[in-house]
């Protein structure tokens, strides 16, 4: 045991540490999550435009008019993702060495529309929905990353216009901006307008190559997920959030992943993937990291026999609770799940078994395809009703939930072996100081 957290600490501690740390991986994840509340209001607009009621409701809503404007909304925010992630993961790279995010951001997200190719028609020039979208997240990355440190690097050396001090701060930030922005749009458009020249891909199709393929092996199969699955849990089985590291590396291809789904669920074709953001949130992490609604339940479980440890009866409504939510942090530091190795092997084992049982219920026709994202928080059941449109999803969560729990069950006997043998110990030590 004592080898054992000194390898974690020694060993694992150091490289999770740097890792979560990075600040390309803290930009991206910054970015992203600027992103999200386009993700659940145009989730929400989808939720209500395709609600499972079978037979009627998608047609009554298409006969009254109502639907185009439903989807529109959906266009509307989840299709801006990529636009948003562009200004947000530049803002956070340029803040994390002391620059103007806001400048750095705006810029990006100039060169992000620089880069993209227009297309015309008989009302004009344009964008389209699909390339400022979850499509264009891995351009966003490129860009955000790259623009965000130039720009840093530019007023770190003072390569900027500096106005006389009684000038506004506003004002004189925008002048500090147009050296280093003039210089990044630049290089962003000769770049583009090369590529264009001499008929190679665009930097959309070449950031989808460069980065989407690669990612896509780990992301949209099942061995890599399961693979990252138990990543997560090792990350924050040394007490570093796993979602804040290792899943932020593999969201942009989950949630182009969703994006197409919702793409062909409008068109009306075959849904294309079954690993997407709500397939990981609501039936791999259900509880969060480690899927610790089993141990929760586990918990509540044992809190209502009379010989139950202090401990567990004092946490079991403290994790409960929120674990139905999928927040598990009380679970994580309370109990604790962080550093104890009693409970690492279904820590980790856990959520690796629900990618396997979902992957496999989704593949085989059980379940339908997730294709619309909830909130995180979503407790299971609902969400897996909501996420696939089908009474099929939240059965699915039920039976993984029945797995989790007899997986942790076992592991938690020793943890409560422990709480009542330290609890036995110092009620007679109490008595012996009382006695003396």
């Amino acid at each position: 045991m004592k080898s054992s957290n000194n390898f974690v600490e020694d060993k694992l501690m150091p490289i999770a540490a740097k890792m979560s740390a990075n600040k390309a991986l803290i930009a991206v994840r910054d970015g992203i999550t600027l992103a999200m509340p386009l993700i659940i209001i145009g989730s929400l607009f989808m939720i209500i435009a395709s609600f499972p009621i079978p037979g009627w409701w998608e047609a009554w809503l298409g006969e009254i008019g109502v639907a185009p404007y439903l989807w529109k909304g959906v266009d509307s925010s989840f299709g801006l993702i990529g636009l948003v992630a562009s200004f947000g993961i530049a803002q956070s790279m340029a803040n994390q060495y002391g620059a103007d995010g806001v400048a750095a951001g705006i810029i990006s997200l100039s060169s992000f529309i620089t880069v993209t190719p227009f297309v015309t028609g008989e009302t004009g020039t344009g964008i389209t929905v699909s390339r400022m979208g979850a499509a264009g997240l891995f351009v966003a990355i490129i860009l955000g990353l790259l623009s965000g440190y130039i720009y840093q690097w530019f007023i770190a050396r003072d390569l900027q216009i500096k106005m006389p001090d009684s000038v506004p701060p506003a004002v004189g930030r925008s002048f500090s901006a147009i050296i280093p922005g003039a210089f990044i749009i630049t290089m962003w458009l000769i770049i583009s307008s090369v590529l264009d020249a001499t008929g190679l891909p665009d930097l959309h199709n070449l950031a989808q190559a460069i980065l989407g393929g690669p990612l896509s092996l780990l992301g949209s199969n099942v061995f890599g997920t399961m693979l990252m699955a138990g990543l997560n849990s090792m990350f924050w089985f040394v007490g570093l959030h796993g979602g804040n590291t290792v899943n932020q590396i593999m969201s942009p291809i989950w949630l182009a992943n969703l994006d197409e789904n919702i793409a062909a669920y409008q068109s009306g074709t075959e849904l294309p993937h079954i690993i997407t953001t709500p397939f990981m949130d609501n039936f791999v992490y259900m509880g969060g990291g480690g899927a610790t609604l089993g141990l929760v339940i586990v918990l509540a479980v044992l809190a209502r026999k009379r010989k139950a440890s202090k401990q567990t009866k004092t946490l079991a409504p403290l994790t409960l609770v929120p674990g139905i939510f999928n927040i598990n942090e009380p679970a994580m530091f309370g109990i604790p799940v962080v550093l104890n190795l009693l409970l690492i092997v279904p820590f980790i084992l856990a959520p690796i078994v629900n990618v396997l049982i979902a992957y496999t219920a989704m593949s085989i026709g059980l379940v339908p395809l997730t294709r619309v994202a909830t909130a995180w928080t979503m407790p299971p059941i609902l969400s897996g009703f909501l996420t696939t449109g089908s009474i099929a999803g939240a059965l699915l969560q039920v039976f993984m939930i029945v797995v989790n729990v007899l997986l942790y069950l076992p592991f938690y006997y020793a943890v409560e072996k422990n709480n009542l043998r330290q609890e036995e110990k110092e009620t007679s030590e109490q008595l012996k100081e009382e006695t003396v």
